[in-house]
């Protein structure tokens, strides 16, 4: 399917620093912001619900897949389309044509700004069509880190890592996924942001080997170094089922995508993806004590 003529507004959204309602124009489809949690200084009630709320009518949609409480509170409004992250993986899979269709047309889409995001956005443009065969399949890869993305998910994710806050780049991408991935120049581009990864997951393979188990779980940190977070607590979970990067006065938690440990609910989150999230450092205690205790129940192998 051609992308239409004339396409809307894209806005970059992370679900603890929402703009101003009235800084997103017109009609709006929000896709893949997940509720705010209590966990990474803000919440629902001071950051997420005063955004629903500002939007009041100009929201057309919103679709989402993390898990949260508060989802019970819109179950009666048709413009929510809420799962968890187990009945879900990634979020492309929820934007079919039927959802876009009953939501009419909007003037932007606001999206998360990671792959599962941007995959999202260009696939709402595109009506609820899938930008090239497989594209959900890869971000739902990408997204839980479990089986294997085809190789243009893998260097799509690679260049939004390299480049995490570079909004040029995202816009770029959403353009060749609106072109059915036929875009030679905005590939080359793509191509030379995913290059510049390489020097952080070198840094993520040495900060690895300062991984200590403490208790059956992986810990490490980071002292400001410049890694990539993903692969390093990827490579922590090699060496145990759980992994935690203490980092800018955070630490970052996580496990396998199907561990079966929720860390939203172990911590009172409220919401989150329930096997990565982020609780401030002074939390350290408990979150070591309580992992300790949830990777010794499960008998989990550590190397």
């Amino acid at each position: 399917m051609a992308a239409p003529s004339t396409l809307p507004r894209f806005a970059f959204l992370t679900p603890r620093t929402l703009p101003p309602a009235a800084k997103i124009e017109g009609r709006v489809a929000v896709l893949d912001v997940a509720f705010a949690s209590e966990g990474g200084g803000g919440s629902f009630d001071k950051t997420t619900l005063p955004f629903i709320r500002g939007l009041g009518p100009r929201l057309a949609a919103w679709v989402d897949h993390h898990d949260h409480d508060r989802h019970a509170d819109y179950k009666d409004d048709p413009r929510f389309v809420l799962a968890t992250k187990a009945q879900h993986g990634a979020c492309p899979e929820l934007v079919t044509p039927d959802v876009v269709h009953r939501a009419g047309p909007v003037d932007t889409v606001a999206m998360h700004l990671d792959l599962d995001g941007l995959y999202s956005g260009a696939k709402w443009v595109l009506g609820g069509i899938e930008p090239y065969a497989g594209a959900d399949a890869d971000a739902r890869a990408i997204d839980t880190r479990r089986g294997e993305p085809g190789p243009i998910a893998a260097r799509i994710d690679r260049a939004l890592r390299a480049r995490f806050r570079d909004e040029t780049l995202k816009h770029r991408v959403i353009q060749f996924l609106l072109a059915g991935a036929q875009a030679p120049v905005l590939w080359q581009e793509i191509e030379e942001a995913a290059r510049e990864i390489d020097p952080l997951l070198d840094e993520s393979k040495r900060l690895a080997e300062r991984y200590q188990i403490i208790d059956g779980v992986a810990y490490v940190e980071t002292a400001g170094r410049h890694y990539d977070k993903t692969e390093l607590l990827l490579l922590g979970q090699e060496r145990a089922p759980v992994a935690v990067v203490r980092d800018s006065g955070a630490l970052t938690i996580a496990a396998d995508f199907e561990s079966g440990l929720d860390f939203v609910k172990m911590f009172d989150l409220g919401g989150g993806m329930p096997t990565r999230i982020t609780v401030p450092e002074a939390r350290r205690a408990e979150v070591m004590a309580k992992l300790a205790a949830a990777v010794a129940a499960r008998g989990a192998k550590v190397v």
